[in-house]
């Protein structure tokens, strides 16, 4: 008998996925967790039945949720990730030679356990030295750390239940006392094509604490409508016109390069008046 995997990405819209095998189902103290290993996408995670990762497309978000900030940074050293308990955001930070430690704050214990156990090609850099995890709140984590880190990354689950609070002006205010004097963040900020008001709403917040605010384009085949959105935000640095040089061979990933990474500030006519004044 097939067994068939729906995840309603709207209300009228729903992704299927034909599934091999259902590797774990779990009730967290947060929320419901289930990994999956599928035809077309191999193992996936899933929190609260919406699809947060899967091997075949995972180094898409991976790499450009990490790669543009750390590249616009001249010299990270100390980076934050709120919430990427799969580990992917880790895995791809310290692959910079610059950075002396990242933090994981991760709320859900499950979530890192898990995924060390059926998604070793994403979370395995959790174990490394520099790697520390912090399990508990993320907003309070960066409220009690000021003038700490060069980049936040926040990687969190959509905006909503408990992730609401990641996406909002005093949460961005509290990220702009935790960075350094040059510190940039970036955050995951769903799809335009789904939830532009979501897009239009966090760029306007992050819009007005950080000087240098920017919105960067990515697409993701299993994540909503297949293209999704960034917001970064910057006390100094602009992500856009960063001078990007060898710090090490990025021939090895797959997704990000340099012309890539000024490419995808370019935004859909569309996406860009979400940008324009608020309006």
């Amino acid at each position: 008998m097939e067994m068939w995997l729906g995840e309603a990405q709207i209300k009228d819209a729903v992704m299927t996925y034909k599934v091999k095998e259902t590797l774990v189902t779990k009730k967290t103290p947060y929320q419901e967790l289930a990994i999956v290993d599928t035809y077309a996408l191999g193992r996936m995670l899933l929190l609260d039945g919406i699809v947060q990762t899967s091997i075949e497309d995972e180094y898409v978000y991976h790499e450009m949720i990490a790669h543009i900030p750390l590249f616009t940074h001249p010299n990270p050293k100390k980076v934050l990730v709120v919430g990427g308990g799969d580990g992917g955001s880790i895995r791809e930070i310290l692959k910079h030679p610059s950075v002396e430690k990242a933090v994981l704050c991760e709320i859900d214990q499950v979530v890192i356990d898990e995924c060390k156990r059926y998604l070793p090609e994403i979370s395995c850099a959790l174990d490394d030295e520099r790697c520390e995890i912090f399990i508990g709140d993320g907003i309070k984590y960066v409220h009690e750390h000021k003038n700490e880190f060069d980049v936040i990354i926040v990687d969190s689950t959509d905006p909503f239940g408990a992730a609401e609070g990641l996406f909002g002006g005093s949460f961005y205010k509290e990220i702009s006392e935790c960075l350094t004097e040059d510190g940039i963040f970036v955050a995951q900020t769903e799809s335009p094509f789904y939830l532009p008001e979501v897009v239009k709403r966090v760029y306007n917040d992050a819009k007005a604490v950080f000087p240098v605010t920017k919105l960067f384009m990515a697409g993701i085949p299993t994540y909503p409508s297949g293209y999704w959105s960034f917001t970064v935000g910057s006390k100094k640095l602009d992500p856009e016109y960063a001078e990007i040089d060898n710090k090490y061979d990025i021939e090895n990933l797959k997704y990000y390069n340099k012309r890539l990474h000024k490419a995808s500030f370019v935004l859909p006519q569309f996406i860009e008046k979400l940008t324009r004044d608020g309006k």
